[in-house]
């Protein structure tokens, strides 16, 4: 399965450390299938995957998965990858989680570092009534039996690893998918959360009192550490390619004068607007794509506010027309402002 096209270059850059291929590798010699026909398979070389601290590209690592999938047929493995696959996975940065104090400063770091680990998956964080909610998205062209094994395995994961930061053998929170209920979920959820299917979008969700919660493994020395060797990962990826994308999301605030036009974002990216264009272009992204994954977001928001009308809802986004917000939200949802807000209600 291709991925690659002239503007999604990074796709075919080495960013995914070979410790995430190699888990899914394993689970298809345990089903039976050869390592050496899952490699073809996926046009793969041995040598690439033998060296457990190098990195392949994100085009190689789907094309694994799509093998794995394509040879064993269990479409369900995304959970086991979630159950499977601890902390130290993560290199620098679950090293870092583990040994922060509390659980709202792993997520300050895991939001800040996210991006040397997690290319290709975009992650948001947002505060919604009582919960905390982190929000997931591909930005890799890919087909939906693929996503839905990464999506499985990212929330399951995320999951558990707070599990075992907190020493908790069960935690309250939801996770939430944006596809229908899979056969295979009866092998799995006796160790999940409450999971919910076909919903508006595919969240990790907690109560707000989780966050203040304290690690048992707590670690300032090897924190401080951790956190360095992040930190030179973070200027390595700069180096080798500059991501507008995560500077450009993070500029993509709402204000009461709206969202910042392009102009504004390349000033305050220190690019000429030409620069930000083009750049944007080599990462297969739009500024009117940014555009619409803010008025995504904050709607989600916005609508758990029952103080505020729809329509000033739909004005605050920048839409001069209701009826064009409630548009473009059942396209992003499959449901109108009106029943979404009336479904959160209950």
């Amino acid at each position: 399965m291709t991925i690659s096209s002239e503007k999604n270059h990074w796709l075919r850059q080495p960013y995914m450390p070979v410790s995430y291929a190699t888990i899914y590798l394993d689970l298809a010699v345990e089903r039976g299938v050869p390592a050496t026909e899952v490699l073809q398979h996926a046009g793969l070389n041995a040598r690439l995957l033998s060296d457990l601290t190098g990195r392949i590209s994100p085009q190689q690592y789907v094309n694994l998965i799509a093998a794995v999938l394509a040879l064993t047929g269990d479409h369900g493995l995304g959970f086991e990858v979630g159950a499977r696959q601890p902390l130290t996975a993560h290199g620098s940065l679950g090293y870092a989680l583990l040994c922060c104090s509390r659980v709202d400063e792993a997520i300050s770091l895991l939001l800040r570092f996210w991006h040397i680990r997690g290319r290709g998956i975009r992650l948001s964080s947002f505060q919604q009534s009582e919960n905390l909610v982190f929000e997931f998205h591909s930005d890799m062209p890919i087909s939906e039996a693929i996503r839905r094994v990464l999506f499985d395995a990212m929330l399951s994961g995320f999951y558990h690893s707070l599990r075992f930061i907190l020493s908790e053998s069960q935690l309250l929170g939801e996770l939430w998918f944006d596809y229908a209920q899979p056969e295979y979920l009866s092998r799995f959820s006796e160790h999940l959360p409450t999971l919910r299917y076909q919903m508006p979008a595919t969240q990790l969700r907690m109560p707000l009192e989780v966050t203040e919660r304290r690690s048992a493994m707590a670690n300032p020395e090897a924190l401080a550490l951790a956190i360095a060797q992040c930190e030179r990962e973070s200027r390595l990826l700069a180096e080798e390619d500059s991501d507008i994308l995560v500077s450009a999301r993070a500029a993509m605030v709402l204000t009461e004068q709206g969202y910042p036009h392009p102009e504004a974002l390349a000033e305050r990216l220190h690019i000429s607007a030409r620069t930000f264009r083009r750049r944007l272009q080599m990462q297969g992204v739009s500024y009117q794509g940014l555009l619409e994954e803010a008025r995504r977001r904050d709607a989600l928001v916005l609508l758990e506010k029952p103080n505020i009308e729809i329509q000033k809802i739909a004005e605050l986004l920048g839409y001069n027309n209701p009826a064009n917000f409630t548009r473009a939200f059942k396209e992003w949802t499959g449901r109108t402002p009106s029943q979404f807000r009336a479904i959160r209600a209950i």
